[in-house]
């Protein structure tokens, strides 16, 4: 979950590496560092704290070198604090490392290292690692390549790592397992960048390589990328891509935060995602990952829908979509959970993996299990050329565009949106839903973009309404059918960028224990839309009501009834039930947000939270 970026070329690396550090603290900021060579003079720089501390110690005066290494934190060994950041120096000084990831076996590692007088300054697995490269480098006297490789196969962990020896300043070893690693090339590979994503090198070049798992590379100026696998040494062909993002989409344009941003762009995000794939003039959907494989989609025996967060919720609303307009049983489950249960998979199973970043690292284990069982294995991620989408059998990529921010919000409504459009098609092919009806969903859905623009218009009424609760202390949401889902995203929303305690519930839940928390104070958010349940929802309004508790409804448009019993009404355009979510959710991002600024909260990197979780 932290940020790496690296630079190796004929440019001051300082600039590059900086800057590129920024771009990725969203992957953490417990700490950040930096260090940087010319060949003579070695310069590190680390400190706790985000990469704008880090700016404040590095002595403008030693920020030369065309070679730099530079580290994002997410802390999982040791606190944050100076010691424990990145980057690492071995014993001798010699070698230096950045790496995302854990070492599981760091402990055995370092007790033999330090029976070896090795002496250690943090509590990090990654110092254990780069002591555990150069032992290897002294007792095999072999190069740095050849260390980096025989170190990696004693370690045990998930990594993504890059390695140099200062003194030879004109190359660097990266490698991968489970934790994701990009490399960019330079024209006439005058100059190479690394990266845990491509954000920090896409205004120098276009063409990038991204490592798969237990693959090494050396990058050396002048010379051919190099890719080995780590196990046998055996030569790998470097699969060099072009890269889509431009710089345009990772800065903020204007908002304050780039959670508003993103939640801003889902019109066109939307749009986006099924753009190509919706055909509303002719009344089809085209989707190629989905009819090059109809027949185990048709004949599935049930979907296993694997995620986590915000992924997780966007599969809880498929599992309503599928089993609601396909009639094909659907469970879904927490990757975390999936993987050490010893689930019953079958053959026959369609399992469906949804990540934002594509590289989960509970999803991708849940994804090995799985297609180790035989079922046939499908993805749905936003990053092209993550892992995910590089493990599964197949997929489709959600065309969000990047989210910076850390509480997903586009990724939310453009995951279900692609599952609406599988569900949709599976649905008519299997003749549940009529020609007659499968026609009027695809209209539906082309109209959610501007639907959903609408919906934006409510941002004052929702920040007034933030302004009275923030300080609240506690929260529920509710909500049934389609939005039980929605219920449960938006408690998270809050819960993760204001750090109120918010839970989700299906309404009629309530009598089940939740309602004892209702009180004059408490503040109650209802999913109560004229699609889906309505008159049980506003039974359940009353029972809150009449305990005093203060209701924040969401409701349809020209809504009178629930307008008459809630203390607040906000009003969402009218839709079939099954595309609810997109719009519902809107309110529920925005005022989490709201409520965030108005606490003084970090909105774009709350504390705690790194926004790809690549660790377990």
């Amino acid at each position: 979950m932290c940020g790496i970026v690296g630079y190796l070329g004929f440019r001051k690396a300082y600039p590059i590496v900086i800057n590129g550090l920024q771009r990725l603290e969203y992957r953490g900021y417990d700490s950040a560092g930096v260090i940087l060579t010319d060949g003579n003079q070695v310069n590190l720089y680390k400190t706790k704290g985000k990469v704008s501390d880090l700016k404040e110690v590095v002595s403008e005066n030693s920020i030369e070198g065309n070679l730099g290494l530079g580290h994002t934190r997410w802390a999982t060994h040791g606190i944050p604090n100076d010691e424990n950041s990145h980057p690492h120096v071995s014993n001798s000084g010699k070698l230096v490392i950045v790496h995302n990831g854990i070492i599981e076996n760091y402990n055995t590692l370092k007790k033999e290292l330090i029976a070896r007088d090795y002496t250690f300054k943090s509590d990090t697995d990654t110092e254990v690692l780069i002591n555990l490269i150069e032992e290897v480098q002294k007792r095999n006297n072999c190069n740095l390549e050849k260390a980096v490789q025989l170190a990696l196969t004693n370690a045990v962990g998930a990594y993504a790592i890059a390695v140099f020896d200062v003194s030879k300043p004109e190359e660097i070893i990266v490698a991968r397992l489970g934790s994701p690693i990009a490399i960019g090339i330079g024209a006439n590979n005058e100059e190479f960048f690394v990266a845990s994503d491509a954000s920090p090198f896409i205004e120098y070049t276009k063409d990038a390589v991204y490592l798969d798992d237990e693959e090494l590379a050396i990058i050396k100026i002048g010379e051919d990328i190099r890719v080995r696998k780590i196990q046998d040494n055996s030569e790998v062909e470097p699969n060099i891509q072009e890269l889509k993002l431009n710089l345009e989409q990772i800065e903020k344009g204007g908002y304050d935060h780039f959670m508003l941003k993103e939640i801003h762009e889902q019109p066109n995000a939307i749009l986006d995602t099924y753009r190509g794939r919706l055909l509303a003039n002719q009344g089809i959907i085209k989707m190629g990952s989905v009819d090059n494989n109809i027949a185990k989609f048709l004949n599935a025996n049930r979907i296993i829908i694997v995620a986590c967060g915000t992924s997780w919720h966007a599969g809880l609303v498929a599992e309503y979509l599928f089993e609601d307009l396909a009639r094909i049983p659907v469970e879904v489950e927490y990757a975390s959970e999936f993987r050490y249960r010893n689930p019953v998979i079958n053959k026959g199973d369609v399992v469906i993996a949804i990540s934002q970043s594509g590289e989960t690292a509970d999803t991708l284990a849940a994804i090995k299990l799985a297609k180790s069982q035989g079922a046939f294995v499908f993805g749905v991620c936003n990053v092209v050329g993550s892992s995910i989408a590089r493990e599964t059998d197949t997929g489709a990529y959600t065309h969000a565009g990047p989210e910076i921010g850390v509480a997903s919000t586009k990724a939310f409504t453009t995951q279900i949106t692609v599952l609406a459009l599988i569900a949709l098609k599976l649905g008519n092919l299997k003749g549940e839903l009529s020609n007659s009806q499968y026609h009027a969903y695809i209209q539906e859905m082309s109209l959610i973009p501007s639907k959903v623009e609408e919906t934006l218009k409510i941002n004052d009424i929702v920040e007034n309404i933030a302004a009275i609760y923030k300080d609240a202390p506690n929260c529920l949401y509710l909500g049934r059918g389609y939005n039980f889902p929605v219920a449960l995203e938006g408690a998270l929303k809050l819960k993760e960028i204001s750090y109120i305690h918010a839970e989700g519930y299906p309404a009629a839940e309530m009598k089940h224990g939740p309602i004892a928390l209702i009180d004059e104070s408490m503040p109650v958010v209802v999913i109560a839309t004229k699609k889906g349940h309505y008159d049980k929802v506003v039974s359940n309004i009353q029972e809150i009501k009449s305990r005093k508790g203060k209701i924040i409804a969401v409701v349809t448009k020209g809504d009178t009834i629930v307008k008459d019993i809630a203390d607040h009404t906000i009003e969402v355009p009218e839709t079939v039930e099954a595309f609810t979510p997109l719009l519902t959710t809107i309110p529920l991002q925005l005022l989490s947000y709201h409520i965030a600024v108005m606490r003084n909260c970090n909105v774009d990197q709350p504390r705690n939270l790194a926004k790809s979780v690549t660790v377990e």
